[in-house]
């Protein structure tokens, strides 16, 4: 698997699953439709949750510092205000 693919990856999984709830909460799809929309969204988000887990792990590895871990500040922007 190379990098550059997998953000697109995550970001196009992301994309379809928005996609597909929002059509099942517009009632957009017949029963059968939302079943099989349904199951597609329990692959996205378990593709999803896989990449996320994935990521974590790489940012682990890249604070250890001697195999110990690098306390890092993390800072939140807040855009509440625009």
């Amino acid at each position: 698997m190379s990098e550059k693919t997998n953000p697109i990856d995550f970001e196009q999984s992301l994309q379809q699953l928005e996609s597909l709830v929002d059509a099942m909460e517009n009632g957009e799809l017949s029963l059968e439709e939302s079943l099989q929309a349904f199951e597609k969204g329990i692959a996205l988000t378990r593709a999803c949750q896989t990449a996320l887990e994935k990521a974590e792990q790489r940012v682990q590895l890249l604070l250890q510092k001697d195999g110990l871990p690098v306390e890092v500040p993390f800072e939140v922007e807040d855009n509440s205000e625009q």
